[in-house]
């Protein structure tokens, strides 16, 4: 069995090899040969008193990527002015995620991977995905709201489906939004605009991201956009209601989570979970509207895959692809694919496997 870091899956992972994982675990999914379970948290009050601690957990398997795999992670989550969503483990700056993958022919325990790295490639490369199958063949402007981590895997998945030539980026931390203008100009040899506002990002841009940790609406202006824009997300409530309703066609990647409540589920941030502690304690949790994203005009991203929902039709459609759903199975194609690359260059540490046996059944 394999324990395999950050360091290791960023050289392992690029995001052209991401691309094809994620596809082959769709194609699995098409076939009936693959099977996720949507996201579901746990939620228990914590000690400090404006804050919660939240297990969320969601797991996949793929039938021809031969893998299982669940992806769980520990946090402490605290929404500061109630504007945006923090968390940590023990402290602030450090996370516990982890990935757990088992082979689905013989049961074995294979891999734990952590998922800093792997959590931002998949997210990107699906958003990669929207773009290829819905953003116009010739887009090449990117607006970009947000500077952290999802909005550097999300540019890398653009760069690999589209002629990329132009960037812009906004971010209301002005220091922030110019490092990642610097940096990523660098990386990828492209003219990166740090913009002042969110109009001037929207307008003129073929292909529009929301990355960022707000818990509030970024962009409800439909004025702003171009004919033929593509619009993209990360979290349901960034993209507002007016800016969906203009919209031509909107594809949804699939289910988030549990759609059908049982008895002690809640609805939060979009999830469905199981919540602990008295009503006082739960009132520290902010929960913003996203009704808009269960809307019956989305499309599923697989019924169009499979033909039966026509995608883009026309170069002036603004389209919608609401980067959300189908969390366990990218993990399992990701982690899958990251495990392979490990055995194959020699990569990870090796733990005894008989650490995670026994030979007493259950």
């Amino acid at each position: 069995m394999l324990l395999i870091n950050n360091q290791e899956v960023e050289e392992l992972l690029d995001m052209r090899t991401c691309l094809e994982a994620l596809e082959t675990g769709y194609d699995d999914l098409l076939k009936g040969d693959a099977v996720y379970r949507p996201r579901l948290d746990v939620w228990v009050p914590c000690d400090r008193p404006d804050g919660y601690y939240r297990w969320g957990s969601m797991e996949g398997a793929s039938r021809k990527l031969g893998v299982f795999a669940i992806r769980m992670k520990s946090d402490i989550v605290h929404w500061p002015e109630g504007l945006t969503e923090e968390k940590y483990c023990i402290r602030p700056g450090t996370y516990c995620g982890l990935i757990m993958v088992f082979s689905v022919r013989n049961g074995e325990p294979l891999a734990i991977i952590n998922d800093g790295v792997l959590q931002h490639m998949r997210v990107g490369g699906c958003a990669g995905l929207g773009v290829k199958y819905l953003s116009r063949p010739e887009s090449s402007v990117v607006g970009i709201f947000g500077s952290g981590g999802m909005a550097r895997s999300y540019l890398m998945a653009f760069k690999e489906v589209r002629e990329i030539k132009r960037v812009k980026v906004y971010s209301p931390t002005k220091s922030h939004r110019e490092a990642y203008a610097e940096e990523m100009g660098k990386s990828f040899g492209l003219t990166v605009e740090a913009v002042d506002s969110p109009e001037s990002l929207v307008r003129g841009s073929d292909i529009i991201a929301a990355c960022t940790d707000s818990t509030r609406v970024v962009f409800d202006e439909p004025e702003w956009l171009s004919d033929g824009a593509h619009i993209t997300c990360v979290r349901a409530c960034e993209i507002g209601p007016k800016v969906v309703k203009r919209c031509d066609l909107s594809i949804k990647l699939g289910r988030n989570t549990v759609e059908t409540l049982d008895a002690g589920m809640v609805r939060l941030h979009g999830n469905v979970g199981y919540i602990a502690g008295q009503p006082e304690e739960r009132a520290r949790i902010p929960n913003p509207e996203v009704d808009n994203y269960r809307g019956g005009f989305f499309q599923d991203f697989m019924e169009m895959r499979a033909g039966k929902v026509p995608g883009r039709t026309s170069p002036s459609q603004v389209t919608f692809f609401i980067n959300a759903g189908t969390q366990g199975l990218q993990f399992a194609a990701c982690a899958g694919k990251v495990y392979q690359l490990a055995k194959e260059r020699g990569r990870g540490r090796d733990l005894p496997t008989e650490w995670f046996t026994q030979n007493i059944r259950d």
